[in-house]
C-alpha cells in the first residue's frame, strides 16, 4: 500500500512526523476509504512517497474503525528506509503490486536517496534510474 507524505520535504521530516505521532510503539494513519483487501494487507507494508519517490515503509499491524466512520491504519512506529523508487503522487492510498514493491530493509547503496528530488525526477524521466 502506498501513501503520500503530504508536507514532508524529505525522509528526515517524515521520520520526525512518525516519531511525534508514535504512541506505545504504534502510529495511526487515518483514512476515509476502507480497503477491500484488508486481511491480506496486515503484516505487509505501508510505503511512503516523498517528492515522487518511495523512500520508506512501515509494517501494517491492523485496521481499526473510528467512531467518526473513518478507519485507522495501525502501523509499527519504526520507519524502515528503502532504496528510492520513482512513484507518482496520488490522493489517499493505493495498492502496490508485491512484485514491484521494494523490500523493507533494502539498503540505498547507490546514493540515489541523497539526490535532490528534481534531479532524481529528471534521471527517472530519462530512464537512467
Amino acid at each position: 500500500m502506498t501513501k503520500v507524505a503530504v508536507g514532508c520535504r524529505d525522509v528526515a521530516a517524515l521520520e520526525r512526523r512518525i516519531a511525534g505521532r508514535a504512541e506505545s510503539g504504534e502510529v495511526r494513519v487515518v483514512t476515509r476509504m476502507r480497503p477491500k483487501r484488508m486481511p491480506e494487507l496486515i503484516g505487509g507494508s505501508l510505503f511512503w512517497i516523498v517528492k515522487h519517490r518511495l523512500v520508506a515503509c512501515q509494517t501494517i499491524l491492523r485496521f481499526e474503525d473510528r467512531p467518526d466512520g473513518r478507519l485507522d491504519i495501525v502501523c509499527a512506529a519504526t520507519l524502515q528506509a528503502i532504496a528510492p523508487v520513482a512513484k507518482r503522487a496520488h490522493q489517499g492510498w493505493r495498492y502496490l503490486d508485491p512484485d514491484v514493491a521494494p523490500q523493507p530493509g533494502d539498503a540505498d547503496d547507490t546514493g540515489l536517496g541523497q539526490l535532490p528530488p528534481s534531479l532524481f525526477g529528471r534521471l527517472t524521466a530519462l530512464a537512467l534510474v
